[in-house]
C-alpha cells in the first residue's frame, strides 16, 4: 500500500537494528526523512548507509535513551536539520535478563538488571515521548508509536517479571498521550507484537497460525498507523501475535 510521508520526519529509537532499522528503511522509501537513535554507533553508520544508498535522507545520533539530555539534544538537532519531528517510533527495548546476560528467576535477579529494564523499556520511552510532544502539539501534527509485548498481556515468569510490567505500562502511556495530544492533532498508538523473527529463537514460540511474524508484517502495520490513512485511530493498542494469546 502506497503511503505518503513526503515532508514528514520520523525519529526512531533502536534504529540500528531490528524493527527500528526496518521501520526507518521503509519510511525513507516512502518519502520520510529519518532520524535514527541507538547506542550502537557502528550499527547506526551501517543503517545510515543502507538508507542513503537507496536515496533516502537520514540523520543518526548515538543516544542512550536513559539519559534525557541526550534524547533532547537529538530531537533539537533533528528539528534544526529537517524542520520538525512528526513521527516517533519507540522501538528500543528488550527483556532485561536476556539483554544483560542474566536470566535468573526474578526473586534472584540483580537489582541492576531490573533497573536496566525499567530504564530502557519504561523511562527511556517516557523520555522520548516527553522530548517530542511539545513540538508536535505546537505544530498541530504528530504520531507516537509505543511498543508493548504479548508478555505484557499474558504475564511472564522467571526473568520476565519486570519486562511484563514495563510492557504492560505501554497501554496506559499510549492512552494518556492520546488524551493529551488529541486537542493538538497528535495521535498515539501501541503495537503489541507476538514472536517476530528479529531473532531465530522467536521461531520456537507457538502461535495459532503456527509461525512467527516476519518483521515486515509488523512494520507495514506501523507505517499504516503513522500515515494519514489512520487519522481516526488514537489511544488504541493493537495485538499482532498470530493468535498466540488465544492459546492460553
Amino acid at each position: 500500500m502506497a503511503l505518503d510521508f513526503d515532508n514528514r520526519t520520523a525519529m526512531i529509537t533502536g534504529g540500528a537494528s531490528g524493527m527500528g532499522l526496518l521501520s526507518g528503511q521503509e519510511l525513507a522509501k516512502q518519502g520520510a526523512k529519518v532520524v535514527l537513535l541507538d547506542v550502537n554507533e557502528e550499527g547506526l553508520a551501517q543503517a545510515a548507509e543502507s538508507i542513503r544508498s537507496s536515496g533516502g535522507k537520514v540523520l543518526t545520533f548515538k543516544t542512550d535513551i536513559r539519559k534525557f539530555p541526550e534524547v533532547e539534544a537529538a530531537e533539537k538537532k533533528a528539528i534544526e536539520t529537517f524542520g520538525s519531528v512528526d513521527i516517533l517510533i519507540n522501538a528500543a527495548g528488550g527483556m532485561s535478563g536476556r539483554c544483560c546476560n542474566n536470566c535468573t528467576s526474578f526473586e534472584k535477579l540483580p537489582i541492576e538488571v531490573i533497573d536496566w529494564g525499567l530504564d530502557v523499556n519504561l523511562r527511556g520511552t517516557l523520555y522520548c515521548c516527553r522530548a517530542v510532544l511539545a513540538g508536535m502539539m505546537e505544530r498541530k501534527c504528530g504520531v507516537i508509536i509505543t511498543f508493548g509485548s504479548v508478555t505484557g498481556e499474558q504475564g511472564g515468569g522467571g526473568p520476565a517479571v519486570d519486562y511484563s510490567a514495563e510492557k504492560s505500562a505501554m497501554r496506559g502511556l499510549t492512552k494518556s498521550l492520546a488524551i493529551v495530544g488529541a486537542p493538538h492533532g497528535v495521535r498515539a498508538c501501541c503495537v503489541i507484537p507476538g514472536p517476530v523473527l528479529t531473532r531465530p529463537s522467536m521461531a520456537n514460540m507457538k502461535t495459532l497460525l503456527g509461525r512467527a511474524a516476519e518483521p515486515i508484517e509488523l512494520v507495514n502495520f506501523i507505517l499504516y498507523l503513522c500515515s494519514d490513512k489512520a487519522a481516526f485511530i488514537t489511544g488504541s493498542s493493537h495485538v499482532i501475535d498470530g493468535g498466540r494469546l488465544l492459546l492460553q
